[in-house]
């Protein structure tokens, strides 16, 4: 909006400012923090009074976190309402990448809202079906890759476009174009993606910081392939406009920070489902995007792990009626092998940080 008002101006005196990425970033980046942490204390206690119980609680999970009982759920309605306001304030409201991830947090988030609605008000594990969840996020998945991918268009001409191309670390151009196909491999990336954030989610902390980690490699990765000068150098896709994610991913940054005050252990508040699969759908839909989709699986490789992991377990239980893991996701394992909470959590952290520093190698490597 502001970005709006400062283009009909002229960009006039300071306002010129306003032009520069870099500057809108920033301020979306401050605004998301000031929101959230003026809006805290407040959104909690009332969430705390209109939810009773809090979220339920796994009896056959870790004992040590039977006390976190009565601790009020869906604390990424705090994420999304100061980011999604930042970035409204700050985008160009042209750009339709930033839509098209907007949509997807919307989406993604009012599922995970109507999951932990349902689980608060019944008291139980229960939420929407596995597959209502699953279409419902791939029909909000699949219309946002598609805006990515064709921006808005209808015909074939969609393969002209260099927009459906397939590409790899390490390699240098394209490897395959999938065409039309994209659409639904776009689409699987989101929905992945935003269900292995999900399932990250289980520990006070654990989830925040990590998403925090790869969208600040992102921002950087948005960056680079927006710019020609850059991309050309690096040997990376240049994406015309996409660069203006970086003030929706530092907008991100800014509101997980001002959430990670209250959800820092003992945590004050759960961001739920709400929040998790808005956030984990973000990061995905902002590498379908900058055709980074397989780099994001290495940035964000401890929700991958943590999603096989479930994935391992399921499979292995039911043909052979025995656990690889003590408990999954895998951190739940190693709690139940004797590490602390802080402990497990800060060790994925410094996980985190070490597998993005080796997705953002990958650039220079082609």
């Amino acid at each position: 909006m502001l970005y709006l008002i400062a283009e009909q101006l002229g960009f006039p005196g300071v306002l010129n400012l306003i032009r520069y990425i870099s500057f809108r970033a920033g301020g979306a980046s401050a605004t998301a923090l000031l929101i959230g942490l003026i809006m805290g204390p407040k959104f909690i206690s009332w969430l705390r009074v209109r939810q009773g119980k809090g979220q339920p609680i796994r009896e056959d999970g870790p004992q040590s976190h039977l006390a976190k009982r009565g601790t009020p759920t869906m604390g990424g309605l705090l994420i999304l309402i100061s980011m999604s306001v930042s970035v409204l304030l700050w985008m160009d409201l042209s750009s339709p990448y930033v839509w098209a991830c907007l949509l997807v947090i919307g989406g993604f988030g009012l599922i995970g809202f109507m999951d932990d609605y349902d689980k608060v008000k019944k008291a139980h594990h229960a939420g929407l079906s596995g597959k209502m969840r699953l279409l419902l996020e791939f029909a909000v998945a699949g219309i946002a890759t598609w805006l990515i991918v064709g921006v808005g268009r209808l015909d074939w001409a969609i393969w002209e476009t260099g927009n459906t191309n397939l590409y790899l670390p390490f390699i240098q151009g394209p490897v395959l174009n999938l065409g039309w196909l994209y659409i639904v491999f776009g689409a699987f990336v989101i929905v992945a993606f935003g269900n292995a954030v999900n399932l990250t989610d289980g520990l006070d902390g654990l989830a925040t910081m990590p998403v925090i980690i790869a969208a600040i490699a992102f921002l950087l990765i948005a960056y680079l392939v927006g710019n020609a000068r850059f991309a050309d150098y690096l040997g990376i896709p240049h994406i015309d406009r996409v660069g203006d994610l970086t003030v929706l991913l530092l907008a991100l940054v800014g509101a997980c920070l001002a959430f990670l005050w209250f959800n820092a252990p003992p945590a004050a508040v759960f961001m739920g489902d709400t929040g998790s699969l808005a956030l984990g759908g973000a990061l995905g839909a902002v590498a379908v995007a900058c055709h980074h989709e397989f780099v994001l699986a290495i940035v964000g490789g401890v929700f991958v792990v943590e999603a096989l992991s479930v994935v391992i377990q399921v499979f292995f239980f039911k043909r052979t009626g025995k656990r690889v893991f003590r408990m999954a996701p895998i951190h739940h394992h190693f709690e139940h092998l004797g590490w602390s909470e802080p402990t497990v959590v800060i060790r994925f952290w410094i996980i985190s940080f070490v597998l993005a520093l080796a997705g953002l190698s990958t650039l220079k490597l082609r």
